[in-house]
Formats: C-alpha cells, structure tokens, sequence
C-alpha cells in the first residue's frame, strides 16, 4: 500500500504541474500527452519484465527495485530543459511504475486468503488515491510559490521505502514451494490451452480499461484549471487541487467498497458495476457539467467508479493463473493493456486540441463500458484456492 501510494504520488506529480511545464516548453496537447504515453508504454515493458524476474528472484526484490527506479527518476524530471529530457526521464518512471505493479500485486495475492484476498488487494490499491492525494496537497502548496521543478525534486523520498521493505517484509510461502520455471516454459504455459484463452482475454480487458483511466484522469487536473472558452472549467491551480481532494476521496472509499462487494458477490458482477458506473459519471462530468459546484458534487462519484474497480485485477489474475506463473502472467497481461492504454493522453490531448479538453474527456466512457461487461468471458473466481502448479486439464 504504501509503495503504491508513494507510486501515485510521483506519477500524478505530472498531471498537476503539466499547464505550467506546457507553457515553459511551449508544449502543444498532444505533446503534452505524449510524455504519459510514453511513461506509460514504459510501464507496459517494465511491469512485463517486473512479472518475469519476480517468479525468478522473488516478489520483495523486485518491489524494492521498482520503487527505486521510480523515485530516482522522478526527482531527475527536476533537472530537465528540453522536450527530449522530459521524454527520456518520464520514460524511466514509467520502467517503475510498471513494476511496482506486477511485484506488489502478486505479493498481496499470495499472502492473504481466498475468502479475504479482494478486500486485502482493494486495501492494497487505496494507497493511490492518498499518493493522488498527497500530489494534489503538495502541487497547491509548491506550484504557486516555487514552480514545478521543486515539486519533482521531492519525488525521490520514496526511495526510503525501501529500507524497511527489505528488514521486514518476507517472500510468500507459495512463491518458495513453487517451481521456478525457465522463461520460455512460463510463457509456452500461459500461451496454451487452458490458461490461453484467460490470457488473451484478460489483455483485451485491461487495454480498454486502461485507456478509459489514462485518458480521464491523466487530463483532469488540466480540465479544471483550463479556460471555459477552451472547454475547461476554468478554475485556478489551487482551486482544482481542491476539487481533486474529494475525487480522491471518492476513490479511497471506492477501492475498500470494491475489495468487500467482490469477496461477498464476486469479481465480475463487482467488476461490471463499477465500470458502469464509470461510465455515466464521465459522461456528465466532461460533458454535461461546467458549474465549479456541479464538478465538486460529481467528484466523489468520478472517485469512486472510476477507480475503485482496480483490485479485480491483482485478485482475478492470482486466480486464475498458478503460481510457477503467476507473476509473469499478471505482468504480462495487465501491462499488455497497457500498450494501447499509452496512446490515451495523447489521443485525448490532440482531441483537445480541436474540440475542448471536456469534450475530449467524455470518449473514455465507451472504453469503460466495453471492459466492464467483457469480463463475463472470464470465470468467476472469487474464493478460489491458489494453485501452485498447472491442473491438469
């Protein structure tokens, strides 16, 4: 949790400063988008990485290197004065963030029990609206005063995480019963009958999810501190830092609802009604409101839906795949969808470009739905025992 809020905390840092670094680099929307399509496509290859080395050499090492990764290259953000800068250490971020992920999520997974393992990941996954949270706080105390740079210099404190991780958080017992398998017999397993189809699936999933969160919630910082006569809602930096707090406060409660909703009726009908719900209100808040009081009133509810759904990842991929896989199958398959999710904040600022950033915003409900009802093509698999080995079919 905390190494997933520190990992929000970095991420976010972007979005909140990015009017300010748009206007030092004379960055256009799409540009704009373009530094977190990049960070994202990072992500996809290092959460897929993160994945394989972590059934090698274990779910802690692997987290502890994500986190250092992530918060080096943030703080370097600091000493950038080019577009290309930008570019090159947005891009290592992404490295990180991607395995932050893979390892975390696995390691939660494997340590807490069937009937427990959606709240316990939901839990896990609120640490990213606090680090949003955080983000928001630090963006309205530091922009104003001290510009943006100071603000990405603090994103190396989260390297301290690490100390503690490696003197007090153990390996799970599944992962050391577990066979560790070569790299081409884990993917030759996940690539063939039974676990093929979970796979694929799962990709096509993420892919449309992800793009509906990247494309939202990377331009929604900007969209309440542009112009109303440039589709924004037109308040000041300080101001829609505010407006974000009770957004996030919305998801913290959204990913603890989600975690008890999926233990007690299931991950897929849990899974549908959130992303449904994503989808109606990013429609009326890009779309249909405009008034400071209407965007503050629809927040939490943005909050809610639009994140909370995030634990039926880390839950349903444990599930569905043993653990002589586990973890390169969770990389492999939410950091797949990650490859066209990278396209989004780019697609949305050259959107905006032409027909307003809240325009823009409302294309996102579409993805929304179409991850939302695809998860029926996967089993059900709340209460499932993990596995360590492939059943026989």
């Amino acid at each position: 949790m905390l190494g997933w809020m520190l990992d929000a905390l970095d991420v976010m840092l972007y979005s909140f400063a990015l009017l300010p670094m748009q206007r030092e680099f004379g960055l256009s929307g799409a540009q704009a988008g373009i530094l977190t399509t990049v960070t994202l496509a990072a992500a996809a290859i290092g959460g897929t990485l993160a994945g394989v080395l972590a059934d090698r050499f274990g779910r802690t090492r692997v987290l502890m290197g994500s986190i250092l990764t992530y918060s080096i290259f943030t703080a370097m953000i600091a000493t950038s004065n080019s577009f290309t800068e930008l570019l090159i250490w947005r891009s290592l971020v992404g490295l990180g963030l991607g395995a932050e992920w893979s390892a975390g999520t696995v390691l939660v997974a494997e340590t807490w029990p069937a009937e427990h393992r959606g709240k316990a990941i939901g839990i896990t996954q609120s640490g990213w609206a606090i680090g949003y949270l955080l983000a928001a706080g630090l963006a309205a105390w530091i922009l104003p005063t001290y510009g943006w740079r100071p603000l990405f210099a603090i994103g190396a404190l989260p390297a301290l995480i690490t100390l503690w991780i490696r003197k007090s958080v153990p390996e799970p017992e599944v992962w050391r019963q577990a066979d560790h398998l070569p790299v081409g017999e884990r993917f030759r397993q996940i690539f063939s009958p039974p676990l093929r189809g979970y796979a694929l699936t799962a990709i096509v999933i993420s892919s449309f999810v992800l793009f509906a969160y990247w494309g939202l919630f990377t331009w929604v910082p900007a969209y309440l501190a542009t112009p109303v006569e440039k589709g924004g809602a037109g308040l000041s930096v300080v101001k829609s830092s505010a407006w974000i707090a009770p957004m996030q406060i919305g998801a913290l409660v959204g990913y603890l609802t989600f975690g008890l909703l999926s233990d007690r009726v299931g991950r897929r009908p849990s899974f549908a009604l959130f992303l449904t719900g994503a989808a109606i209100v990013t429609i009326l808040y890009g779309g249909a409101a405009r008034s400071p009081d209407t965007l503050l009133l629809l927040g939490p509810l943005v909050g809610f839906f639009g994140h909370g759904y995030y634990s039926a990842f880390g839950a349903i991929l444990s599930e569905l795949f043993p653990s002589t896989v586990r973890a390169t199958a969770q990389g492999l398959c939410y950091n797949g969808g990650r490859i066209l999710s990278a396209f989004a904040p780019a697609v949305i600022g050259a959107l905006a470009d032409q027909h307003g950033l809240g325009s823009a915003l409302t294309l996102t409900a579409a993805f929304f739905l179409a991850g939302g009802w695809l998860v029926f093509a996967l089993p059900e698999t709340k209460g499932r025992q993990l596995y360590t080995s492939l059943p026989s079919r």
